[in-house]
């Protein structure tokens, strides 16, 4: 069964059983965590659509890990003023195991 699931302002195709990398959640790793804006869902026969999500719908999944992304590098600079400046960010986020669609 396929699923399209939103959460932190980004849209995940997922299947029972993917480890998806969403946004920063507030759970604790271990925790059960429950995504209730389920936007389709579908087999090889039927498939539902919301609009925009399908009522009575949740998508169940077990938080594996807090993490933050491997560092990326960025420059500010200013044409001709002699300003340039090297930054670097890591995103935090949330991998999350799919464990029931329904």
């Amino acid at each position: 069964m396929l699923a399209i699931i939103k959460t932190g302002g980004k849209q995940y195709k997922i299947e029972e059983g993917d480890k998806i990398k969403v946004e920063k959640l507030d759970v604790k790793v271990g925790d059960k965590i429950v995504f209730e804006e389920v936007l389709l869902v579908g087999d090889d026969k039927k498939v539902s659509v919301g609009t925009p999500n399908i009522d009575k719908t949740t998508v169940t999944g077990m938080v594996l890990a807090q993490e933050r992304h491997d560092k990326i590098w960025g420059i500010k600079h200013k044409a001709k003023k002699r300003y340039k400046m090297k930054y670097g960010h890591r995103q935090a986020y949330t991998e999350v195991e799919i464990t029931k669609i329904g």
